[in-house]
C-alpha cells in the first residue's frame, strides 16, 4: 500500500509542479513549487525506506508529504490561508521520519 500511495503522491507532485509552472500566478506559483519539491523528495525517501524495510519512516514520509504539500496545494487553489497553519504538522512528520530512518540505519 505504501508503494501505491508513494507512486500516486509522485504523480500528484508532478501535476502540481506543472500547474505551478504553466497555469498558476501570484503566491500560488511558489506554494505549488514548494509543495511539489518536498513531495517528490519524500516520495523517493519513502521508496528508499521501503527498500530498507523501514515501513514506519516510509509511512511518515508519505503522510507528512501529503499534509505538507496538500495544504500548500489547497491554498494555491484558493482555499483559506489558515490551512498554512497545518502545513508545519506535515513538516514535523517528515522530520520524525528522517530521525526514525536514521535510527534504523544506526541499528544496522
Amino acid at each position: 500500500m505504501i508503494l501505491v500511495l508513494a507512486a500516486l503522491s509522485g504523480a500528484l507532485a508532478v501535476a502540481a509542479g506543472a500547474f505551478g509552472a504553466h497555469g498558476a500566478s501570484g503566491a500560488a506559483v511558489e506554494w505549488l513549487k514548494t509543495g511539489a519539491h518536498y513531495q517528490l523528495i519524500h516520495v523517493l525517501a519513502a521508496l528508499i525506506a521501503l527498500r530498507m524495510e523501514a515501513r514506519g519512516p516510509a509511512w511518515l514520509f508519505v503522510i507528512g508529504a501529503g499534509v505538507f504539500a496538500g495544504t500548500l496545494y489547497l491554498m494555491a487553489l484558493g482555499l483559506p490561508r489558515w490551512l498554512g497553519a497545518i502545513t508545519p504538522i506535515g513538516g514535523a512528520l517528515l522530520i520524525v521520519g528522517w530521525l526514525w530512518l536514521a535510527a534504523v540505519g544506526w541499528r544496522g
